[in-house]
């Protein structure tokens, strides 16, 4: 058995300086790839959850209408991205507000324009302002909600 001579003996203790800049380059580069996705996928769900908020709030309006069985309005304004929803209890012959306008999201999405929907007792839906379809948008990503005369809600 040969034996290592006292000169020659090295102890492997740590790493270089080298193998930790190496390992250091390879984790800003593998940090450079996912900020970009991660920032794409929160984009993607706060349009989402601002798509959700609205067609919630739109739902829920229509379902008010029929359940109490007079008419009720939902006013989406894109200006400051909230939703006011009102009634026409009888015998009134004018809508008034139910509550406080309510954001339906936190990030600043952009709603194509301002929105007035008229719910009948009888489930029916129709625009008093604006149109039945319009668009939702956020950081280069748009998504279409149309809404049929009979409350049918879809999103593209």
């Amino acid at each position: 058995m040969r034996e290592a001579s006292p000169g020659r003996v090295r102890l492997a203790l740590g790493f270089s300086l080298v193998e930790l800049m190496i390992v250091l380059l390879v984790a800003l580069i593998m940090s450079a790839m996912a900020i970009p996705l991660a920032q794409a996928g929160i984009a993607s769900y706060e349009l989402s959850a601002a798509v959700d908020g609205v067609t919630g709030v739109i739902q829920t309006t229509r379902y008010q209408a029929i359940m109490n069985g007079y008419p009720f309005q939902l006013t989406l304004n894109p200006a400051n991205n909230q939703s006011q929803v009102l009634s026409e209890v009888p015998p009134n012959t004018s809508f008034s507000n139910v509550g406080a306008a309510v954001p339906f999201s936190g990030a600043p999405v952009v709603l194509s324009a301002p929105i007035t929907l008229q719910f009948k007792s009888n489930g029916g839906v129709f625009v008093v302002a604006g149109a039945m379809t319009f668009t939702i948008s956020y950081k280069g990503t748009t998504k279409t909600v149309t809404v049929s005369k009979y409350g049918s809600i879809t999103v593209q």
